[in-house]
Parts: structure tokens; sequence; C-alpha cells
């Protein structure tokens, strides 16, 4: 919170952060400023916030690209924890950006009490409401990239259980066809063909491999194994 009287600036601020000791350093190395009296802090605070969420904004795009590497690469890993967590951060950026857009177009529009440096520090404020408008869409826009990163990781995870149920599929087809057989020949029937002939057991295990082998080169052949 800013506090804004006509000798004096008064900021509370909660948490670690402190963006007093930029906003000192800032004002030294250009004395110009103050002469526009205390909104020139109030600018100087106001722009250290602004290019904080900026350069937040940044880090936050940089892992969103690396995450859409690694969700497209060939690895099968499933990032949805991460992306669910990049996704937490950025709505909690967003609920901190957004409230400020109003506030800085508000300094736009003037306060009756400040027309004497209104005029003056205008152009400065404008500045810092073009960043803020800027880190805004951005904002906005990574929501928007990270649902459509989370859809496509849930639509890459569909695909990866569809192949392995395919795999599954193939292979019980393989092992329907000796299953088949060896089942037909274990019902002891005394009278089944080929039981006499001395040739009968190569024969049936022959017939078992060769099918087998025949829908494991099929499915191979169709890319279902």
């Amino acid at each position: 919170m800013i506090f804004v009287g006509p000798r004096s600036v008064l900021t509370v601020s909660h948490g670690t952060i402190d963006p007093c000791t930029e906003v000192a350093r800032r004002l030294d190395t250009d004395p110009d400023m103050l002469c526009h009296g205390p909104t020139a802090v109030l600018h100087a605070v106001l722009d250290v916030s602004v290019d904080a969420y900026s350069d937040a904004a940044r880090r936050v795009r940089a892992t969103l690209n690396r995450l859409e590497d690694e969700v497209f690469s060939t690895s099968r890993i499933d990032h949805t924890e991460n992306i669910y967590s990049l996704k937490r951060e950025v709505r909690e950026f967003r609920d901190a950006v957004q409230p400020l857009v109003p506030v800085v177009q508000g300094l736009l529009s003037g306060d009756p009490g400040e027309k004497d440096h209104q005029p003056k520090i205008a152009p400065y404020i404008r500045d810092v409401a073009d960043h803020l408008h800027r880190t805004d869409t951005e904002v906005r826009t990574l929501d928007e990239l990270l649902d459509s990163v989370l859809g496509a990781q849930q639509a890459r995870v569909g695909t990866w259980q569809n192949d392995d149920m395919r795999r599954i599929s193939a292979w019980a087809a393989i092992f329907a066809i000796p299953t088949m057989v060896a089942g037909v020949y274990g019902m002891n029937f005394e009278h089944m063909p080929e039981l006499g002939w001395t040739y009968g057991y190569p024969l049936a295990v022959a017939l078992m491999a060769i099918a087998a082998g025949a829908l494991y080169r099929a499915f191979r052949r169709n890319g279902w194994l």
C-alpha cells in the first residue's frame, strides 16, 4: 500500500520482498525525478513492482517453453502434475497483476488535488501503464497456453494407453491360436484327427508356430507391435 501526501510518501509492505531499496537506488541515479515531488516516489515504486512482474513473466515463459519441449518429446513421462503446478502459479500471478491495472489507469486520469504534479508525471505513469498492460496480456496468454499444453499432455497420455492396449491385444491374439490348438488336443477324446500318426505332434506344433508367426508379422507391419 502507498499513501501519498503533499510532502511525503508512506509505503506498507507485507512479506520479505520490499521494493523500497531498489526505489531509493533508482531515485539516487536520477535526482531530476525528485523535482516532481512525492509522485516521483509513487512512480518509482510502481515502476519497480511492474518490472518485477515483467521479469517473473519471462521466467514463467521460459519454464513453459521447457514444459512444451518435454511434453512433445519422445519420452513417455507424464508432466500433468508439473503443468498443474505452473498453472496454479500463473493464476496467483494473474490475481496479483490484474488489480493493479485499474489503479494505474486511475492515476492517468488525475486527482483533483494533484493537478500540479499530474501533467509532469503523467508520461512516466503512462510508461508504467504500458508495461503493466503488456505483462497482464502476457499472463493471460500464459494461462491459455498452459490450458493447451495440458490438453496436449492428456491427449498424449491417451495415445500411450491406446498403444499399450493395442500391444496387449496383439500379443493376446498371437497366443490365442496356440492356446486354441492345444486346448482342442487336450480334451483327451479317443477319436481325434492325427492322434495315431507319427508326425501328428510335430505338425500341430508347426501349425501353432506358423500361425503365431504370421500374426506377429501382420501386427508388426500394421504398427501394433
